[in-house]
């Protein structure tokens, strides 16, 4: 069975993803783009586009553009989206690096996407230099300078200043095959590959999304997300670009300036990860904050378990709703529309997409109700894994269909409930245990901030499901008491066999669980 979209289809332009994000410019150019949170600098729409030609005509002066790639390893500040678009002005892409990274780490990515130049803040200037001779990068450069006269791009001053008044010329594109994007991702499978993202994906999912759930022009959005990743530069920067809306830039995520940001600037839109969303619901801090501009809270990246969400909306007093999507996928295909937001579900696909549920071991597509494997189709759905052949077959059928690699179901109406990803299913005696469906059972314990399940080996089991847990400040909380709370809400199967206390999860920067890491300290 396959399970269509229930929105009507949209028309996707043809168009760069950068043509479109600055295609309403003409009819606002006043209007603010980009506060820089920590600072309150604004960057209008006008100033954005004019910095973007700008500093586009300054790469294609140093002769980078079609099938050129830029590194860009930056916080979230308007500067990222400079750079971010200047690159696909000028006829190139972007692959987007984590500023908290190694230098190695820097490297290896660099070196695989075949990076010709990178651009870095100045906090990460050092590494990226240190990145960039192991890759044999060209050059390494400071992020855009917005003000005419300011230092930038060009660390020796050799290239002159672009005055952004057109494009630079030869910069065309062909949406349909070019990339604008390569973000790495570890897919279903194996170690981070390159993502190619042509325009055309980019652009469609921007349009899938807006057309779900549309903003308007006053709209001020928090933008905590990394841009970096795919989440937060296609939902957050590109969707808030696309519509005229206000973006507010936060560089890294700490509660109380986050939520004194939301306060100050009248936020009305927040994409989160389900960490965020619980410290919202739980944490007292936010009682010390007028949030009542919030309208929708949006949650992505990982499951979020449906009483959390009911709590955070509850304390908040506004719509909190999930989506659903992979880097493959550019990323969305899921999201709950404003009418009909089903706690615990990601809801039904987003125009131009189709879903099937696949069984895990005969293949055979599933009805509703029926747990299997999610696989995607539509425009948004990647050209598929830079020089990995065997990794793209594997994950992309030869009719179109990526096999996302995780696990849900679909209900009659076709809203996904998203179970768990199939490489992390929990082996107990022949039963598949989802470690997402006992982690929302923890997380609705009043006594504990944060939760993660991972397999635990066992002699006669050949796996048992091992919690890590955060205790609330100053919780009471021992073992048996987790595993008495889990044993009352779950099939004996599904019962927590062993739990270990931790300070932390270990989260990755799109807010999910780096299971691996405490798979290791398990065995």
């Amino acid at each position: 069975m396959i399970f269509e979209s229930p929105r009507d289809p949209v028309t996707i332009p043809d168009a760069s993803l950068t043509e479109l994000v600055l295609s309403r410019v003409e009819r606002h150019p006043d209007r603010v783009a980009f506060i820089d949170g920590p600072t309150g600098r604004r960057l209008t729409y006008g100033g954005l586009r004019t910095a973007i030609r700008a500093a586009g005509g300054e790469l294609a002066r140093r002769g980078f553009g079609s099938g050129d790639v830029l590194g860009l390893v930056s916080p979230n500040v308007p500067e990222f989206a400079v750079a971010f678009h200047a690159a696909l002005t000028a006829g190139g892409s972007v692959t987007t690096l984590n500023p908290l990274w190694t230098a190695g780490e820097m490297s290896r990515q660099l070196g695989d996407a075949g990076a010709r130049l990178l651009a870095a803040a100045p906090e990460s200037m050092e590494k990226a230099r240190v990145a960039a001779r192991e890759a044999g990068v060209e050059d390494v450069l400071g992020l855009p300078a917005l003000a005419p006269d300011g230092d930038g791009w060009t660390p020796s001053g050799d290239v002159p200043r672009n005055d952004g008044t057109a494009p630079p010329p030869g910069a065309a594109v062909d949406p349909a095959e070019d990339l604008a994007c390569l973000p790495y991702s570890s897919g279903t499978t194996g170690f981070p590959k390159g993502v190619k993202l042509t325009h055309r994906n980019l652009v469609a999912n921007v349009e899938q999304y807006r057309a779900s759930d549309p903003l308007d022009g006053g709209e001020v959005l928090l933008g905590v997300l990394p841009f970096f990743h795919i989440y937060g530069m296609i939902v957050v920067m590109s969707v808030g670009l696309r519509e005229g809306a206000t973006v507010v830039t936060v560089p890294r995520y700490r509660l109380e300036e986050t939520l004194g940001l939301i306060e100050e600037h009248g936020v009305t839109r927040a994409n989160l990860v389900p960490p965020i969303i619980r410290e919202l619901a739980r944490s007292p801090e936010v009682d010390r904050y007028d949030l009542g501009s919030l309208r929708v809270v949006g949650s992505g990246a990982a499951p979020l378990g449906a009483e959390v969400q009911e709590q955070c909306a509850a304390r908040l007093g506004c719509r909190v709703r999930q989506g659903y999507g992979l880097t493959e996928t550019s990323p969305v295909t899921h999201t709950n529309p404003p009418g009909d937001n089903r706690a615990g579900s990601v809801g039904p696909p987003l125009p131009n997409t189709r879903m099937k549920i696949v069984d895990l071991d005969t293949g055979e597509p599933l009805g509703p109700d029926r747990r299997g494997e999610v696989w995607i189709q539509g425009p948004q759905v990647m050209r598929g894994y830079l020089d990995r052949p065997r990794a793209t077959d594997r994950t992309l059928t030869d009719d179109g269909w990526l096999r996302t690699g995780d696990v849900g179901r679909a209900d009659a109406d076709g809203y996904l409930y998203v179970v768990d990803r199939v490489k992390e299913l929990i082996k107990y005696k022949g039963y598949q245990v989802p470690p997402a469906e006992i982690e929302a059972v923890l997380q609705s314990h009043p006594r504990i901030a944060d939760a993660a399940v991972v397999p635990s080996p066992h002699d006669e089991a050949g796996e048992v499901p091992k919690a890590f847990v955060v205790r609330e400040d100053g919780a009471g909380l021992e073992s048996r008491d987790v595993i008495d709370y889990v044993a009352e809400r779950v099939a004996p199967y599904k019962k927590v066999r062993r739990v270990t206390f931790r300070d932390e999860i270990p989260t990755s920067a799109s807010g999910k669980i780096l299971r691996r890491e405490l798979v290791e300290e398990s065995a």
